[in-house]
């Protein structure tokens, strides 16, 4: 395991080496704009797979991905439709997570059979610099042992999960707080299915005509 602070490193440095040890199929830990999260690159089979093992992560539980540019989403699924374009132009960089369909080449272990994706670009943070640097999809699952509290520092990182990440970046002390809310654009309704630091009230404005905004649920 290597531990790189990022007060005491240039940006770039720390960036690039996270980057590299993802591509080589690496773990990384990095903070974000709430917690700190666990990044893969998304099409290693083999790095997903352990990811979901150091999380003792149920495997139907899908995992969300963040990119650093929109046009990234090509790479992970080929349908758009208007009122997620206008939830993106409005609500991107941010905390906003949009659900769409997966495409079929997209490993299971991001999916989880859903035949869909969960993905978002992060507000200001590192997680920011690091997807935008990275020009590939990562995941951003919570860095933490399923169903024990999100990971706020590095140290709690490490005693999650010790020597079974490749990379830590400290960052110091992240803010916590409400995570993103959790929208599906996949059907002709557009459903919250987590409401978070985005309400539904801010939202509604902003989905497309001829797409029902007035059917929102409240899901867990």
């Amino acid at each position: 395991m290597i531990l790189m602070k990022s007060s005491e490193l240039s940006l770039e440095r720390t960036v690039h080496k996270s980057v590299e040890i993802l591509r080589a199929g690496g773990i990384v830990a990095y903070p974000t704009e709430t917690f700190y999260a666990l990044g893969v690159k998304f099409d290693m089979e083999e790095s997903l797979k352990k990811l979901y093992a150091i999380k003792q992560r149920p495997l139907e539980k899908a995992m969300p991905l963040i990119i650093g540019h929109r046009e990234l989403l090509s790479m992970i699924t080929s349908s758009i439709n208007r009122s997620a374009v206008s939830l993106m132009d409005r609500f991107w960089p941010g905390p906003l997570t949009l659900i769409f369909h997966a495409l079929a080449k997209l490993s299971d272990y991001i999916t989880a059979g859903t035949h869909t994706v969960a993905v978002r670009i992060p507000g200001e943070s590192f997680a920011f610099q690091l997807a935008k640097s990275a020009q590939f999809p990562l995941t951003a699952t919570s860095a933490n042992i399923s169903g024990r509290p999100p990971a706020r520092d590095a140290e709690t990182v490490i005693a999650y999960f010790n020597d079974t990440i490749d990379l830590i970046i400290d960052g110091g002390k992240t803010p916590g707080g409400l995570p993103s809310t959790i929208v599906d654009v996949t059907g002709e309704t557009v459903r919250i299915l987590r409401e978070g630091i985005i309400k539904k009230e801010n939202m509604a404005a902003y989905i497309m005509p001829g797409l029902d905004c007035h059917t929102f649920r409240r899901g867990v």
